[in-house]
């Protein structure tokens, strides 16, 4: 048997399965429906026309109705089942429709033209993953340059987040200083404070060096990150102080300590702020919102926002400009997962 089949029909019991097992696999499934399920439903939806996706009840998989090429008619026309009153039911393409009545023509005979009312008619469909979704939305959608800038600001924040968090979980981890112990708590009390308070002081600053509609403003003001400072901070403590001592009695200096002793050793935990800071970066939408105003400067993020009309909204093309936006920081996340928990499952431990 194949070893992921194995494992992943594995029981309890020996030979079949029990009250455990079906408890187990149920629970896991219901887990994976529920935490995948809108994903799935997201990416079937982007392959669907505007009509289909407004269709209720709504179907998981993308349909599209079939067309014919008839002799005589320049374009393809619809195909349709119809029922007629004695029951029998043949395949014939709309020509027109005129209220409740639609001319057709069977296919093999276009010569003879066939009135039936449309309530005896079904529309033929087969399921269709077609691109014409994504080609219209890029093509009507900046992508290219939203997505050049989402990128810029996602690696240049993160570098500057890992400088920033590291050189402050040094500090804090490693150097004895009257105070250090509350600052440390203070910097941890800051998760409590909600981001629409300081809000307005950041972005009054920000309009005051004039990072207003740059880049920059997005960058720099979340640069420090608490959270990031406590993951490496406890992951530094775990990092025997010998080594720092045995480097100084060499004749090593403290920025050289930092960069060639420290960061190697704390590989686990900047990688997991690394992932961490990429997710928040790449889908902030708010901060972004409030800063820029300009579409050169637009993230995906808030370009997909003003992608949608004041009065109407094009779902298929958002929908699938939304799988666009989500592709590179799904592969980012499926590269670098396994650090995750590498990194977390070590901090703290002594």
């Amino acid at each position: 048997m194949n070893p992921i089949l194995e494992f992943l029909t594995r029981k309890r019991g020996r030979k079949k399965l029990n009250f455990s097992d079906i408890l187990s696999y149920t629970y896991l499934m219901l887990g994976v429906l529920i935490m995948f399920g809108p994903v799935l439903w997201l990416i079937m939806s982007s392959f669907k026309s505007s009509i289909e996706i407004a269709r209720f009840p709504p179907r998981f998989f993308p349909y599209r109705q079939q067309t014919v090429v008839v002799e005589g008619y320049e374009e393809p026309l619809q195909l349709f089942e119809v029922t007629f009153e004695d029951g029998s039911t043949r395949e014939l393409a709309q020509v027109r429709r005129v209220g409740i009545e639609a001319q057709m023509v069977d296919p093999q005979n276009p010569d003879e033209i066939i009135s039936v009312n449309i309530n005896q008619r079904e529309p033929v469909e087969s399921i269709y993953f077609g691109l014409e979704n994504y080609i219209t939305g890029v093509s009507t959608f900046n992508f290219g340059r939203f997505l050049w800038n989402s990128v810029i600001v996602t690696v240049a924040a993160t570098l500057l987040t890992l400088l920033v968090n590291s050189m402050a979980a040094f500090g804090l981890a490693k150097y004895k200083f009257p105070g250090r112990q509350t600052i440390f708590l203070t910097m941890i009390a800051t998760l409590m404070v909600p981001l629409s308070v300081v809000m307005v002081p950041i972005f009054l600053v920000i309009t005051r060096v004039g990072w207003n509609n740059n880049l920059l403003g997005i960058i720099v003001p979340v640069a420090a990150t608490p959270t990031g400072v406590f993951l490496l901070r406890q992951y530094m403590l775990t990092i025997p102080n010998e080594l720092m001592d045995s480097a100084r009695i060499d004749g090593a200096s403290e920025w050289r300590i930092y960069a060639q002793i420290i960061l190697p050793l704390a590989k686990p935990a900047l990688a997991v702020l690394a992932i961490f800071s990429v997710m928040w970066r790449w889908n902030d939408f708010l901060w972004p919102l409030i800063v820029l105003s300009r579409s050169e400067y637009f993230t995906l993020q808030v370009g997909l926002a003003a992608f949608q009309g004041e009065h109407m909204v094009q779902w298929n093309l958002t929908l699938a400009m939304t799988v666009l936006t989500l592709l590179p920081i799904t592969i980012v996340f499926a590269i670098l997962q396994r650090h995750i928990t590498t990194g977390i499952a070590t901090t703290g431990l002594k």
